[in-house]
């Protein structure tokens, strides 16, 4: 697929992951373990795509992402998924949740 761009999201020692871009728009995300002879993936769309363009898009990963890494491997292999975002959610979020519980249940009073 042409236009497409990775943006790191995070890096460990052991994984990385990606948001996939074409142009503005967000196709998806990918993660990606490293063991020791396997690269596991997990391809998320969120856009609708053809086999064709799945095929390509896992191409893509494997040669700009997987073979860059300094990880010999005997095998990639990808679990795609297809949908969308529903949120993110992190420790500020369910604090802030919290906080606003708090502020109802003190009004109440």
């Amino acid at each position: 697929m042409e236009g497409i761009t990775f943006e790191r999201q995070f890096r460990t020692l052991y994984s990385e992951g990606y948001y996939i871009t074409r142009g503005d728009e967000r196709l998806g995300r990918v993660d990606l373990h490293y063991a020791t002879e396997i690269v596991y993936g997990t391809l998320i769309v969120e856009t609708e795509l053809s086999e064709d363009d799945i095929n390509d898009l896992i191409e893509q990963v494997d040669d700009e992402l997987v073979m860059t890494a300094d990880v010999e491997r005997d095998d990639f292999q990808v679990t795609v998924y297809q949908g969308k975002e529903l949120g993110f959610y992190s420790d500020d979020y369910f604090d802030d949740e919290d906080d606003e519980d708090e502020e109802d249940e003190e009004e109440v009073k």
